[in-house]
């Protein structure tokens, strides 16, 4: 591995190795079911130690891991280099091109922040703790995406850095830039992005969430909803039993419920007129929708905020039925051994349209995105994988392919059949030969891996 003195020396950012202080605090993430555990974590501070990192690992022979904040933690590193990128935080916003360059730790909260003095806002996601590289480059799925679509249609410019150490600034017209975008870290280390942000200022919304007499009629209600709901409205059902501890609010505790999230860009007084379909099913446990400013929008779904232990599949379906959602309550119901949050999200609009050429984002035909979440099992190194494949059975008859974004745990994201299922085949063709062209040794394999082609 060689000298230490000379490996530390060789960065501006801290380096850690095994039993070193702060090493397992370098390691840690949102994920807590695992962690990476590598020889060699080099803490990145701007895109020259990258380059340094990247450069080490090849002459060592040694795989790398990317980490910023650990949400999407799918294959965890043993051995090998971990870029730790957390430290790259810089945002500049442009006000008059609508822009924003972000460094490679920068999290959705901070630039949702950044640029909403400035009336604008990026295509984040649900949680302000996600990394906005990750997310993005698993295509981004975003609060108002049957508006805007994907947010990796949204990127300008990538800051890469490959598997020969160079930092390669990526525009459109380039063959890698859209293969990085939607394939996740299959191609080396991205640096930073710039992207364009939306003039959106605020946002109706919030949760309906329905007690458990209520639940298959707020559930059929919402599918029958969907139907004619204009692009502008972006939605969400998740069906759960809530535990029975503390921090969870008294009324809510241990109840299998359903929660309609929302998320409208138009007036309150239209969201009102478009949710009343969905208060008509009956009284609600909590209704809080309203018109927030945008720096507000992550309590519309309210999710956890402290790292915890997870798992997930998911399904694209081309339709959702009642015969669909009978299924599903079969499989992951009140009844079921299955313990798991499900998670049922709208697509269509904007994201069932053709987005830029070669962003590696397919299966466009898909109406709805089923995400089923699990808690770890006795051995915490992934969460009942076998509950995965008995959900991914009852949803096969309408599915047609797998977002990459929500493939989460040990043994999902390692399965080349979910990862292909996120792909078309011939986009998945053209990326294993870019892999075999740029990472032909598979450097970067810590991630829904693609193989390089022969």
């Amino acid at each position: 591995m060689g000298n230490t003195a000379e490996i530390i020396n060789t960065f501006t950012g801290p380096v850690f190795r095994p039993g070193d202080a702060g090493y397992d605090e370098e390691i840690a993430g949102f994920q807590a079911a695992y962690h990476h555990r590598p020889a060699l974590v080099v803490g990145a501070v701007h895109a020259e130690d990258v380059r340094g990192a990247v450069e080490y690992a090849a002459r060592q022979g040694l795989p790398i891991a990317v980490q910023a904040t650990g949400h999407g933690l799918s294959v965890a590193a043993d051995g090998g280099v971990l870029i730790s990128t957390r430290r790259m935080t810089d945002i500049r916003i442009d006000p008059r091109a609508r822009t924003a360059r972000v460094g490679a730790g920068v999290r959705a909260g901070a630039l949702v922040e950044a640029a909403a003095p400035y009336g604008l806002a990026p295509l984040n996601g649900s949680s302000p703790s996600v990394g906005v590289v990750g997310y993005s480059l698993g295509g981004g799925l975003g609060l108002l995406a049957r508006q805007f679509g994907y947010a990796a249609e949204h990127v300008r410019v990538i800051e890469l850095v490959t598997a020969d150490g160079r930092v390669r600034t990526l525009t459109p017209g380039d063959e890698l830039f859209g293969a990085v975008l939607g394939s996740g870290g299959n191609f080396g280390v991205v640096t930073a992005l710039e992207l364009e942000l939306v003039p959106v200022a605020t946002v109706y919304g919030g949760q309906l969430i329905f007690d458990t007499p209520l639940v298959e009629q707020a559930m059929a209600a919402w599918k029958d909803w969907t139907a004619t709901l204009p692009d502008e409205v972006t939605s969400t059902v998740t069906v759960m039993t809530f535990p029975p501890i503390p921090q969870i609010p008294e009324p809510l505790r241990g109840r299998y419920v359903a929660s309609i999230r929302i998320a409208y860009n138009g007036s309150a007084a239209d969201g009102e007129l478009l949710v009343a379909p969905l208060r008509a099913v009956g009284d609600r446990l909590k209704d809080d929708l309203r018109l927030m400013p945008y720096t507000e929008s992550h309590t519309i779904h309210s999710d956890p905020d402290h790292p915890h232990a997870y798992a997930a599949t998911n399904a694209l379906l081309g339709e959702l039925t009642g015969e669909t959602l009978s299924a599903l309550r079969t499989a992951t119901g009140p009844e079921s051994t299955i313990q798991a949050v499900v998670d049922i999200r709208h697509l269509g609009g904007a994201l069932g349209r053709r987005g830029p050429a070669g962003i590696a984002v397919d299966n466009r035909d898909a109406e709805y995105l089923v995400r089923v979440i699990t808690m770890p099992g006795p051995d915490a190194g992934d969460a009942a994988p076998e509950d995965h494949a008995v959900v991914r059975a009852a949803l096969a008859p309408w599915t047609v392919g797998h977002s990459l974004n929500f493939l989460y745990g040990a043994g999902a994201a390692a399965d080349e059949t979910q990862t292909r299922g996120g792909y078309a085949p011939d986009t998945y063709a053209r990326l294993a030969g870019l892999k075999a062209k740029y990472d032909s040794r598979n450097m970067f394999r810590f991630n829904r891996n693609i193989t390089p082609a022969n």
